[in-house]
């Protein structure tokens, strides 16, 4: 008989409503997690959870923005208060503006860009510690990006957001792994709203960026990035921390 490896578990998903954030949490709950989905489109998150919920997943929504250090507290608390405990944060969320040069990029551009993305983390990750710690265990799993660690032509804010990210996440890996927490970060090639967004636009763009895939496909949310994401939750990876995995079909390779 089949064990379900995050059965018990508690996730924090940010973004959850859509695009990788949903797969994710769709893989999650296949794996038997119970999840807490926030972002800042409350529709966008029922909708997600009616479809978690039918899998038989226990969801609780949280609308709220990754910029407000408050809204991160609160979800937590929230996770809490409904479940009793947190046992993972996959922190998402992330808004950007791809395509822009550096040379064009705006301060609201970059603010945006680096509020969502590291400001973000950083909110949930220090929201999240001082439960995790009580419980001896948790599992952190962040997003960088090929475009930070290689330097991608029109990606300069969203770049230096995701190498922002790495950098924060190997520091907690450190600080933090005296608790039982890992910290991991994911670079995925997986299409995002603002990524297909950007790909309609410049449609040259997209059989480009699949001629550098070994396997000749983008990463589907949920059966590619969503069952990494499940396993770095599990128990099967509290040996690992403090690593970046790129789950991106062989688009880069180490």
């Amino acid at each position: 008989m089949y064990t379900k490896k995050l059965a018990e578990k508690v996730a924090i998903v940010t973004g959850g409503g859509q695009g990788v954030g949903l797969g994710i949490a769709l893989a999650l709950a296949t794996e038997g997690a119970s999840l807490v989905l926030t972002g800042r489109t409350e529709a966008k998150l029922t909708r997600a959870a009616e479809e978690l919920s039918a899998l038989g997943s226990q969801v609780l929504v949280v609308p709220g923005d990754t910029r407000n250090r408050a809204d991160a507290v609160r979800t937590v608390e929230l996770a809490v208060e409904r479940f009793g405990r947190v046992d993972a944060l996959i922190n998402n969320a992330q808004s950007s503006s791809p395509g822009v040069p550096l040379e064009s990029v705006t301060d609201d551009d970059w603010s945006n860009t680096l509020e969502s993305g590291l400001y973000g983390t950083l909110h949930f990750m220090q929201a999240a510690l001082p439960r995790m710690k009580s419980q001896g265990r948790g599992a952190i799993v962040n997003f960088g990006s090929r475009t930070g660690i290689e330097g991608l032509k029109g990606f300069g804010a969203y770049a230096a957001t995701k190498e922002g990210i790495r950098g924060l996440s190997r520091v907690a890996a450190r600080e933090w792994g005296i608790y039982g927490i890992t910290v991991n970060v994911i670079c995925p090639a997986a299409l995002t709203p603002a990524a297909e967004a950007y790909l309609e636009a410049n449609p040259q763009e997209r059989a480009r960026y699949l001629s550098e895939i070994a396997l000749g496909r983008f990463g589907d949310p949920q059966r590619d990035i969503g069952r990494t994401v499940a396993f770095l939750c599990s128990d099967d990876a509290n040996f690992i921390t403090g690593q970046t995995i790129s789950v991106d079909g062989g688009q880069s390779m180490l």
